[in-house]
């Protein structure tokens, strides 16, 4: 028996729950899947377009800040194409499209330091 499967859910910790919203659906294209309240803090999760791993957007751990997770993966079929696209909704991204002998990628932070690399996939 396998203790662990698969991650089906990441926690990213933001501090403009609505910025974050937003950066997360309209600018790399995620579905909002909940937003709801819990314990008085807002609680919002959100999918990638393709399914897979959820992502809850939250505010509640005082102990931890923001921008402290790094190094999360999100796969594309054509790199290029996501770099024009994300630049075009006013993301900006950490560097140009990386060839390496591992694959295509580039890297982008969401408005609270949370770094994504976006691989080819």
């Amino acid at each position: 028996m396998k203790i662990i499967d698969k991650i089906t859910m990441i926690h990213v910790l933001v501090r403009d729950m609505d910025r974050a919203k937003s950066f997360y659906t309209d600018t790399l294209g995620f579905k909002a899947t909940q937003d709801n309240e819990y314990g008085g803090n807002r609680w919002v999760v959100v999918v990638p377009p393709g399914g897979g791993i959820s992502v809850v957007l939250g505010t509640k751990y005082e102990e931890l800040k923001p921008g402290c997770i790094v190094k999360m993966y999100l796969s594309t079929p054509d790199i290029e194409a996501a770099y024009k696209d994300l630049k075009a909704k006013g993301a900006r991204p950490n560097s140009e499209v990386n060839h390496d002998t591992w694959g295509k990628w580039f890297s982008v932070n969401d408005p609270d330091g949370n770094y994504w690399f976006i691989v080819q996939s």
